[in-house]
């Protein structure tokens, strides 16, 4: 956007008065910058903490019900509320895998109840079997420590 033109006064108080309006227009346009990305960072912070409330709810119906809970948060909920990794579970040989969320390959408004279908365990698809993996809950951090390479 090309700057606003403002033809000069002739007289000298009337030079001297849009001066000080342009002044004061421009401290206001630092002011109201401020005041904007501080409203931003509180709002990005309520979106986070409200992120994490709806993991954490879900994480406590899945305990209570059992089975993916329909709604659940989206993938990018999940990240952005601090719940980064799902753990899940194989319906047949029963062994616990952690699944990175932020690694995941589906869109990040995939909803988490949506995943269970497309997870499989890669323990059992070695021997030719292609289970589906059950949802046991989203978690902060996986539950074993990752090795170190």
């Amino acid at each position: 956007m090309a700057p606003k033109h403002h033809p000069t006064p002739l007289s000298g108080t009337d030079r001297k008065a849009l001066g000080k309006e342009l002044d004061r227009a421009r401290a206001m346009t630092a002011i109201l910058a401020s005041q904007a990305a501080d409203a931003r960072a509180k709002g990005e912070a309520l979106i986070r903490q409200a992120d994490k409330l709806v993991c954490e709810s879900w994480n406590e119906k899945m305990w209570a019900d059992g089975g993916p809970i329909d709604p659940s948060p989206t993938i990018d909920q999940a990240v952005n509320g601090g719940y980064s990794w799902l753990e899940i579970e194989c319906s047949r040989c029963k062994t616990k895998r952690d699944v990175d969320l932020a690694a995941v390959r589906h869109p990040p408004t995939t909803f988490i109840h949506d995943l269970a279908s497309r997870l499989r365990c890669s323990k059992c698809a070695e021997i030719g079997r292609r289970p589906t993996a059950t949802l046991l809950q989203l978690t902060p951090r996986p539950r074993l420590a990752l090795p170190e390479t």
